[in-house]
C-alpha cells in the first residue's frame, strides 16, 4: 500500500496537481513543534491541502510525505512529516481519489507476531470439506 501511495503522490508532483491528504494526526510530526493552542485544534483525522508554497515544498523522504506549512493566525511555520501509511485518503477537488484500506491495527500486529491459530485452521478446513463440491480438490 505504501508503494501505491508514494507512486500516486509522485504522479501528482509530476503533473503539478494540488491535492489534500486525510491523515491520522497522532502519527504526524511538526518541526519546530506547533504551539499548544494550535495543535490542540487538530482533530484525530486531519485534512492537509497541498497547494501553493506548501505543494512546492512537498517531497517524499524515507516513507514520509514532508512539506512546509503555516498554521494559526500568525502563520506559524513548520515542516510537517506524515508517514505514508498514515495517509487514509488522497483528495482532489473534494473527491477522494485514493483510500488506504491497509490500516494497521493492534489485531494485525498480533497476527504478524503470533503463530496461526490451529483451531481456526481446523475450522476453516472443516468448512471447506463440508461442501461436497470441494472434494474434487482433495486427492
Amino acid at each position: 500500500m505504501k508503494k501505491n501511495i508514494q507512486e500516486l503522490i509522485v504522479l501528482f508532483f509530476e503533473k503539478e496537481q494540488n491535492f489534500g491528504i486525510l491523515c491520522k494526526i497522532e502519527d504526524v510530526s511538526f518541526n519546530p513543534p506547533l504551539p499548544e493552542e494550535i495543535s490542540a485544534e487538530f482533530r484525530p483525522l486531519t485534512l492537509f491541502f497541498l497547494a501553493g508554497y506548501t505543494f512546492e515544498s512537498a517531497r517524499i523522504e524515507e516513507n514520509y510525505l514532508m512539506f512546509e506549512a503555516g498554521f494559526g493566525s500568525e502563520n506559524f511555520g513548520s515542516v510537517v512529516s506524515v508517514p505514508l501509511l498514515s495517509i487514509l485518503q488522497i483528495i482532489i477537488d473534494e473527491t477522494p481519489v485514493f483510500i488506504n484500506l491497509a490500516i494497521e491495527t493492534e489485531k494485525t500486529q498480533e497476527v504478524k507476531t503470533e503463530e496461526v491459530d490451529e483451531e481456526g485452521l481446523e475450522n476453516s478446513m472443516a468448512t471447506f470439506l463440508s461442501n461436497p463440491e470441494n472434494s474434487k480438490f482433495i486427492k
